[in-house]
């Protein structure tokens, strides 16, 4: 008699037909990695039993490299070569790292300000993408052991990966290629907030519009889900992709600064082994304030004085009040997107570890008026929610079992004359998204056209932020108008986006990835988003006045050309008046207000009637020349 394989729901009845697939979350502070067993999403500890592996990589004189506990307990005594929390180095350039005094790296300075950011190590140059990259290879050897990858059990064939949801492009392609580094296979990039959803929303079962209020060692984000059905939908997002629990130990250390020169006559600055030392030491303080009511910080610093301070849990609430209530702005800002009321929110899900201090809950629960979730370990549910969707792309459960629908954080568009911005894909477009948008030539016999994509809310080109830039040539000579380019923007499922032009007639085509290589600051960011709601009006009337220059300037130039053909169809006097009204709009069109331009306009387009009649009545008779009434068709 044949035995009846069994298996869990959704899960394949062979079970050397499981696919491997590993969820990741590559954290500021700490990284994990974890896989779907039996249908239960399980995080993968190490052979010690650790979960959590701090995002700490050591370059030793040997050429080695050391990742996780032991390197982090090197950083004190080899500051230089122990890198942490490169997360918020990630896409980003040297230009755009303001306050570097606290952070006892050795930066490269490069003739080219825009080059990937890299830090000087014993190994040599390292970028923060090589960084995470060895973070990864750590995850991604611990996955295989656990689970026989190695052993017979199948090749691992994927990872989803975890990124902030404010992560621009440029910060989501260089940890697509830390992984590639790593010799992983991405399935998908995957919304830190949203993979929170997908554990709560599965292993719950529960229903509702959710915000995930998500503050990590580096970053924080908020977003606002609905959950119906295994369908997650991305309501709106926002947050600071500089903000998180790094912040709270850097006050902390100033405190403790403060505290040593109030002490000493001649303090001199700190070397960057006794940096590091405080800012352990103030990691260490922070979270020991999680639980009790004061922290005793003792060191000694390589001067041979010793620190001995006392900070208690009142202390350090004032000392970073500013910093939660800075979570909050952008908290405020997505309810508003979402256009919801703080009653139609039926939770508030935790995430990150630094939500464990208790004036982050505190805040949290007296702004929703409720008691914050935190059925799952906040450091775990991200890998959770990563595993969870993993399990689902490599085809170990149903498709039809979860879908997800995240948003872009940023509008995405590009320049039109007179830099301005013309939206293609608004923020909080659900992903992934594609939009068509016809343009034509502004001069005759233009056969060219310059493309610029760019990023932002703002009006104006100046305010948002560039991405690219390409050409689309051999564009047919026609009159201004008339010919017909469709730009194409697509944002795929990671957020990763690729812009092509097609001119219609001819079929010629021009298309870029957008692959900068390096992301936006956080200053940028918060102005782009501050700017589009305090510069409205602003932004209004500029782009009025951009507009009136422009048809200014289209019409001058449309009706100077019609004058040098047919200028001898009407009298001197007629001719002259029209050329009066040209240079009079020419003058007004350098003056700063759109209504006396469109005037001029108004008046030019006046002057030209009986001329525009007159050169309609010559066409039509030239048309008609020589024919007979029944070779006339109506």
């Amino acid at each position: 008699m044949a035995l009846l394989q069994i298996s869990e729901p959704g899960q394949s009845a062979a079970p050397h037909q499981h696919k491997l697939a590993i969820g990741i979350d590559l954290g500021t502070t700490n990284s994990l990695v974890a896989t779907v067993i039996s249908g239960m999403a399980t995080v993968l500890q190490d052979e010690h039993g650790h979960a959590l592996l701090p995002s700490v990589v050591r370059y030793m004189p040997d050429g080695s490299v050391v990742v996780g506990h032991e390197a982090q307990a090197q950083q004190s005594h080899d500051p230089a070569n122990t890198i942490a929390s490169a997360k918020r180095f990630m896409g980003r350039s040297l230009k755009d790292i303001v306050d570097r005094a606290h952070i006892p790296y050795s930066f490269v300075d490069s003739a080219d300000s825009s080059k990937l950011l890299q830090l000087q190590t014993r190994a040599g140059l390292k970028t923060p993408v090589e960084i995470s990259a060895d973070i990864l290879k750590n995850l991604k050897a611990r996955a295989e052991k656990s689970l026989g990858a190695d052993g017979g059990r199948g090749e691992l064939l994927g990872a989803v990966i975890t990124v902030p949801a404010y992560f621009d492009d440029a910060q989501r392609q260089a940890t697509k290629d830390a992984a590639r580094l790593a010799g992983l296979n991405v399935l998908r990039l995957l919304n830190e907030p949203t993979a929170a959803a997908v554990a709560y929303g599965l292993d719950h079962a529960v229903e509702g519009t959710f915000v995930i209020y998500d503050l990590g060692g580096g970053t924080f984000d908020v977003s606002i889900l609905k959950l119906t059905k295994g369908v997650f939908e991305v309501l709106a997002t926002n947050g600071d992709s500089a903000l998180g629990g790094d912040d709270f130990d850097h006050r902390i250390y100033c405190w403790i600064l403060d505290k040593i020169r109030d002490g000493s006559n001649t303090f001199s600055p700190l070397g960057e082994q006794d940096t590091r030392l405080l800012l352990t030491k103030a990691r260490q303080a922070k979270e020991w304030l999680t639980d009790n009511h004061e922290a005793q910080i003792v060191c000694r610093l390589s001067n041979g004085s010793l620190i001995d301070v006392t900070l208690s849990a009142q202390q350090f609430v004032e000392l970073t009040q500013q910093l939660v209530l800075k979570t909050l702005t952008p908290t405020r800002k997505a309810m508003r997107d979402a256009n919801l009321t703080l009653d139609e929110i039926k939770g508030v899900v935790l995430v990150g570890g630094a939500t464990r201090m208790p004036q982050v809950k505190q805040a949290i629960e007296d702004y929703f008026k409720q008691t914050p979730l935190t059925n799952l370990d906040p450091d775990k549910v991200v890998a959770l929610g990563a595993a969870i969707q993993a399990n689902a792309l490599v085809g170990n459960r149903s498709d039809n079992d979860l879908l997800l629908l995240d948003v872009t954080p940023l509008s995405l568009g590009l320049e039109t004359m007179g830099g301005l911005v013309e939206r293609i894909i608004p923020r909080n477009s659900t992903l992934p998204v594609a939009r068509a948008q016809d343009f034509t030539t502004y001069k005759d016999g233009q056969t060219a056209m310059s493309i610029q994509v760019v990023q932002g809310e703002r009006e104006l080109v100046a305010d948002c932020r560039s991405l690219a830039r390409f050409e689309l040539r051999g564009i047919p000579a026609m009159v201004a108008g008339a010919a017909r380019i469709r730009v194409t923007f697509q944002v795929d499922a990671d957020g990763l986006l690729s812009v092509s032009a097609r001119e219609q007639a001819t079929g010629i085509e021009a298309h870029v990835v957008v692959k900068p290589s390096y992301g936006l600051t956080e200053d940028e960011i918060t102005h782009m988003l501050k700017s589009s709601f305090g510069s409205a009006e602003v932004d209004k009337k500029a782009r009025m006045l951009a507009e009136a220059r422009v048809n200014a300037g289209a019409i001058i130039s449309a009706v100077t050309i019609a004058l040098s053909h047919d200028g001898n169809l009407i009298t001197s006097e007629e001719k002259q008046a029209i050329e009066v009204e040209i240079e009079i709009l020419q003058a007004i069109s350098q003056t700063d207000d759109a209504v006396v331009i469109n005037q001029g306009v108004d008046k030019l387009n006046h002057a030209t009637e009986a001329f525009a009649a007159v050169r309609m009545n010559a066409s039509v008779s030239l048309a008609l020349n020589g024919k007979n009434l029944d070779e006339i068709k109506l």
